[in-house]
Formats: C-alpha cells, structure tokens, sequence
C-alpha cells in the first residue's frame, strides 16, 4: 500500500475559519468583520454562512494591517489596493502583448527569410531590434 502525502490546500482555497485568519494575520475576528463590511476583503462562505479565508486573504489582511499601522487610514488603504491590483493588470497586459509582439516579429523574419525575390523583399517593413525591451520614446512638439 502507497502512502499518500496529505495536499496542502493552493493559496486560493478558503479553507482558515476567521479565528484562525485572525491569529495568523494579527488582528482581531472583529476587525476582520469591519474589513469585511468595508468591502477590504472578501471572505468566502460556507453553505452555512460561516467565513472561510484563503492564504491569499491572510496576506492581504498582513497587508492592511502593515498599511494601518504605518498611519494610512482606510481609505489610503482602499486606494493603495485598487492601485497594486491596477499594477498587476497592466503587467499581465503588456507580458501579453511582449508576447505577440515577439510571434509577429518571428513571423515577419520568418516571412522575409521565406522570400527570395528582391522585390518583394524591399516592401517588407525594417526590423529593428529595440535597444532595451522596455524602452519608451516620447516626442513632444516644440511651441514654437
């Protein structure tokens, strides 16, 4: 017979009853009542009603708190999460479109190999490789 070790529960599962996300997190089942009812933090329930946190939550109340005690009040709190979840989006995009930018450029080299003609060559575009792959050029009109 196998022994099966035991699967810890992913970061998303919410799985910790309120009192153990209190203890992990160092606030009181209260304040994470008031989080709660402040929209911070989004407990999963159970059929029953009873709350239910992931690792996830337990390390966004870390954050709250960490933010709180620091001096920032609810709504600093509110904004600075609203912000880091902005953050996150926008890396994920442009991770996205680092991705087809890199296919379209295989495909356009690809393409310019694959022709042998010199005709057809000279209407392809110019590849050029970005000096640094997360450079900006901005050009400003003078007001003169």
């Amino acid at each position: 017979m196998t022994s099966r070790e035991p699967r810890l529960p992913g970061p998303d599962a919410a799985v910790y009853v309120i009192s153990v996300a209190a203890e992990l997190s160092g606030l009181h089942p209260q304040t994470l009542r008031s989080y709660e009812r402040m929209g911070l933090i989004m407990p999963g329930r159970t059929g029953g009603g009873g709350r239910r946190y992931s690792y996830r939550d337990i390390e966004l109340l870390r954050e709250i708190a960490n933010l709180t005690a620091g001096g920032v009040g609810i709504e600093g709190v509110r904004r600075i999460l609203e912000l880091e979840h902005q953050v996150a989006a926008l890396r994920a995009r442009n991770d996205e479109l680092q991705a087809e930018l890199a296919a379209a450029r295989d495909a356009l080299h690809a393409a310019a190999s694959a022709t042998t003609r010199r005709t057809d060559r000279s209407r392809l575009p110019v590849l050029r490789q970005p000096q640094t792959p997360s450079s900006v050029v901005v050009w400003r009109r003078s007001r003169d």
